[in-house]
């Protein structure tokens, strides 16, 4: 079966039936007893994986699902399953190259024949379901996964490095900004990429994370704060206007450290436009934040329009739709990017939400083990996700406030992660399979996981002086090698997790009573400093040794403040001015990567 016959079929049309016009799709929920109900029934399984923010799903609903044809093809032969996949991780994590909306359609054994990304209008879609039935053998979309043999290496070598730089270089739309040339957006890895090489004064980098980030305020609304999704036709001002935890939590943390290192006051004027808008649109009453806003008021009110009111017009029409779920993997993303915020903006405000919000995860989504259940109720969890975010949240308010709770929650959560360990290489998305049927029975493993896990693993070991954490952290890394060898694209959290491997982070340490305004002083002084890339650290000495003894601090009886870098500390610095000399001294002593 070829698409392009697909697309022929589309030119016929049948009889319309008002009955199935009137009462819709059946739609039925994902179940462990799905693909046993329809290989009793003889049907194919059709999943919908949608999002409540997704404005082509609403269109895809009010078009191609209300179309009379398409409900009898349906009625006749197929089981329609719609799923959230917010709400579904397993899911989201194996289609979302596919979507959204994404659509897959199964045999009643579970075998993949066609995944189709993105709206698919009512013509096309009576194409596919018919074609389906008078063939089903798999389509041009479906097609085994490469397999990932672990490199022997947990390093990148030099010829791999030089490809991931020069695919990432490639990708850089020099004239407008951003990675890509179609959507305009802010691709996460790719800006920490040049962050990271700006702070060591890559002047390339500078300037493609400045014209990026300077390109990417228009995508922040400039009434209620937050940032759109994404822009379409490779400009920056044609707006999809859904509003995403996973983009509001990337750009404040990003906006953040850009004013860090750049000290440019409209990069601290954006980060407070998100924060504002996390605050007062996105946060429930019991301190845990929402997934997200929908793009569309309604199917009727163009976005366009309603997006370019003030205020008070909005409101009169109504409010877009909020996703009122409580999911740990997003409030882990929204804790880390407020520790960022209150690092440089000193707002201690930002800090109190952020703590409130962890403390509410903890309360209400933490497993025995130190892992953590995604929502209420986790269908085919726990989940990799939601501890990694959890895990590098509490590493972030560690450094944030100095609290050594918060550091012994992220060990926790480290433990919980490399249960996701598969001996084959990797780390798994999932401990159970999603549907023990056909392909879903494989355990899917994302390269995106793997990168956090490789540099949350590594940063752990920073601080706890454990090598477990290490190994872990180079198991993750073993998968990355073998995987970018095989798919030269561009993979600039790879990179990113090869160069923290490599190398020791900025280390700061403050000494001195949590008490004393000089040492609180100082601290903050470390927080605000910019290093992506950030070991910081706050001994006072009624506590006992840190939880890495790798230095031994001398108790000067006033606040100090001290740098490593490669084994080497620093004399102690007390005042800002000394600090900034001395980190910047200390940065120079890095090792370079060949």
């Amino acid at each position: 079966m070829t698409f392009v016959r697909i697309a022929a079929l589309a030119l016929a049309t049948l009889a319309a039936s008002p009955a199935l016009a009137a009462d819709g799709p059946k739609w039925s929920g994902w179940g462990d007893d799905l693909f046993a109900r329809a290989q009793a029934e003889q049907r194919f399984v059709i999943l919908d994986l949608e999002a409540v923010w997704c404005h082509w799903c609403h269109v895809m609903e009010k078009t191609t699902y209300a179309d009379p044809k398409v409900r009898e093809l349906l009625a006749e032969k197929y089981l329609p399953v719609r799923v959230d996949q917010d709400a579904n991780p397993d899911l989201s994590s194996r289609y979302g190259d596919w979507g959204w909306p994404a659509t897959i359609v199964f045999g009643p054994d579970g075998t993949e024949i066609a995944k189709i990304r993105g709206y698919i209008e009512p013509e096309r879609m009576q194409a596919l379901l018919k074609a389906i039935i008078d063939d089903p053998s798999p389509g041009p979309s479906v097609g085994e996964a490469f397999e990932v043999k672990p490199s022997t290496s947990a390093f990148l070598d030099k010829p791999q490095r030089a490809a991931l730089n020069r695919n990432v270089d490639e990708s850089y739309e020099e004239k407008l900004g951003g990675w890509g040339e179609n959507q305009k957006f802010i691709d996460a890895d790719s800006m920490d990429l040049a962050i990271s090489r700006a702070e060591a004064g890559d002047a390339t980098a500078i300037r493609r994370a400045r014209q990026t980030l300077d390109a990417a305020i228009a995508l922040i609304d400039p009434v209620w704060g937050g940032v759109y999704q994404y822009s379409e036709g490779g400009s920056w001002t044609r707006v999809h206007f859904e509003k995403i935890m996973s983009f509001q939590a990337q750009y404040l943390r990003q906006y953040s450290q850009a004013y860090a290192l750049w000290k440019d006051p409209k990069y601290l004027a954006a980060a407070r436009s998100i924060e504002r808008y996390l605050a007062e649109f996105l946060t429930a009453p019991d301190g845990a934040f929402y997934v997200s806003q929908d793009a569309d008021l309604d199917h009727d009110t163009d976005g366009h329009t309603y997006y370019a009111l003030p205020d008070g017009e909005r409101r009169k029409l109504g409010m877009p739709r909020i996703d009122k779920n409580l999911y740990a993997r997003e409030n882990g993303w929204a804790i880390s990017a407020l520790a960022a915020y209150y690092n440089v903006s000193n707002d201690p405000k930002a800090l109190a939400i952020a703590e409130r919000a962890a403390t509410w995860v903890i309360d209400n989504r933490a497993l025995p083990d130190g892992g953590f259940r995604h929502g209420e109720k986790d269908r085919g969890g726990p989940f990799l996700g939601d501890t990694l975010a959890m895990g590098q949240a509490f590493v972030d308010l560690y450094a944030a406030s100095g609290n050594r709770d918060w550091l012994a929650r992220a060990a926790k959560a480290g433990d919980f992660v490399a249960t996701f360990r598969d001996k084959a290489g990797g780390f798994i998305t999932s401990k159970t399979a999603e549907g023990k049927t056909g392909v879903l029975a494989k355990p899917a493993k994302l390269l995106d996981d793997q990168v956090q896990v490789s540099r949350f693993m590594n940063l752990l070991n920073r601080y706890f002086g454990n090598e477990t954490y290490r190994e872990q952290a180079a198991h993750a890394m073993r998968y990355l090698a073998s995987a970018a060898a095989s798919m030269m694209r561009p993979l600039p959290g790879v990179l990113l997790a090869d160069e923290e491997l490599a190398v020791e982070p900025t280390h700061i340490t403050i000494v001195g009573h949590k008490d004393d305004a000089r040492a609180r002083t100082l601290h903050a002084l470390g927080r605000a400093l910019p290093a992506r890339y950030k070991r910081l650290e706050w001994l006072d000495l009624r506590e006992g040794k840190l939880p890495n003894p790798d230095v031994e601090y001398p108790d000067l009886g006033e606040p100090a403040a001290f740098a490593c870098s490669n084994r080497i500390c620093s004399f102690p610095s007390f005042n800002a001015e000394e600090l900034r000399a001395t980190v910047a001294q200390m940065a120079k002593l890095k090792p370079g990567r060949g």
